[in-house]
């Protein structure tokens, strides 16, 4: 099993970047990255359910929303090689905020597991694209 993992300190309260976080049909933090989010289906934003389809290329579902928690869930269904549906079984994301209490600021987790014949070849392809989301998420609360 495959796993991506990146993080960032954000100069921002955890309950204002949870706020921004989850919801899952806006990106409008992240111009850099997602330049356009289409919503499929009927389901609201914060639904169980509710789906996106990223840059015309990424469809994703919103599998858990957690608020206690500050963590959201999601799959990719299917997605550009080496993220299409023949590739890659059960690719799950998950966001999560934690407070740093000495500072105000917080901490952004986004992890990502799989099951895939070529690990490396899928962290090659979405380590950078978290790494861009997370730096767009820091920028967009300093």
């Amino acid at each position: 099993m495959g796993q991506c993992y990146n993080s960032i300190v954000v100069p921002a309260s955890a309950d204002d970047v949870w706020a921004k976080l989850r919801n899952f049909h806006d990106f409008s933090w992240s111009a850099n990255v997602i330049t356009k989010v289409d919503i499929v289906g009927d389901k609201g934003a914060n639904e169980i359910g509710a789906q996106r389809k990223l840059n015309d290329a990424f469809e994703e579902t919103l599998l858990e929303l957690n608020d206690d928690d500050r963590s959201m869930r999601y799959s990719i269904d299917n997605g550009p090689p080496p993220l299409d549906a023949d590739s890659v079984d059960n690719y799950v994301g998950t966001a999560k905020v934690f407070p740093i209490t000495a500072t105000g600021q917080c901490f952004v987790l986004w992890i990502s597991d799989y099951t895939t014949k070529d690990d490396a070849a899928v962290g090659e392809f979405c380590n950078p694209i978290y790494h861009g989301l997370l730096n767009d998420l820091a920028t967009h609360f300093s």
